[in-house]
């Protein structure tokens, strides 16, 4: 089976975004850590688009999450990133604002190597479902660095955390100025 186009069918179409409803009705963590809840601007219209990809790497000591484009930059989310870069993302149900930025061919390549090393099978079936012919490592490497016609990886990047107090109290402790009353 190979689905190297996106569905165009509608109910191909409803199948590939269903995970969006799972999200939607605040069930994110039943697809726990392996997706992520993509929210981003439609390049022409500006309206908010919506699509879960699999996370293909992380970096928990920044929140960055790895995720792939395997419709390359036929996709309409990559689309809409490169020119838009300004997105939401959600993993479980932890969201957060931040940056998207497609790493370069190069480090694209290492990334998707590493997934593939991680997830072989999951990482095989799909590249082979794509179109793209995987055999060893230095495959992935070459697909992932192929920026015609490969699979872009793009870093989801959080904005710095705020900490946010709830309304109903005020900060208090060393540095937090008193009201004059």
């Amino acid at each position: 089976m190979t689905f190297a186009q996106p569905p165009r069918d509608p109910l191909g179409r409803a199948m590939y975004r269903a995970p969006i409803w799972i999200y939607r009705l605040g069930l994110g963590a039943l697809l726990g850590e392996r997706f992520v809840l993509l929210t981003h601007r439609g390049r022409t219209t500006g309206e908010a688009r919506q699509a879960v990809l699999e996370v293909v790497g992380r970096n928990d000591a920044t929140g960055a999450v790895l995720v792939a484009s395997g419709y390359g930059d036929r996709s309409q989310w990559f689309r809409n990133i490169r020119a838009q870069p300004r997105v939401l993302f959600q993993v479980g149900n932890q969201r957060r604002r931040g940056v998207a930025e497609p790493l370069p061919p190069r480090e694209s390549g290492r990334a998707l190597a590493h997934y593939a090393q991680r997830h072989p099978v999951a990482a095989a079936e799909l590249m082979r479902g794509l179109g793209h012919d995987v055999e060893g490592s230095e495959a992935y490497e070459r697909i992932g660095s192929d920026p015609a016609n490969g699979v872009p990886v793009v870093r989801l990047l959080p904005d710095a955390e705020t900490v946010r107090f709830p309304d109903f109290t005020a900060p208090t402790g060393p540095g937090v100025p008193r009201p004059r009353g």
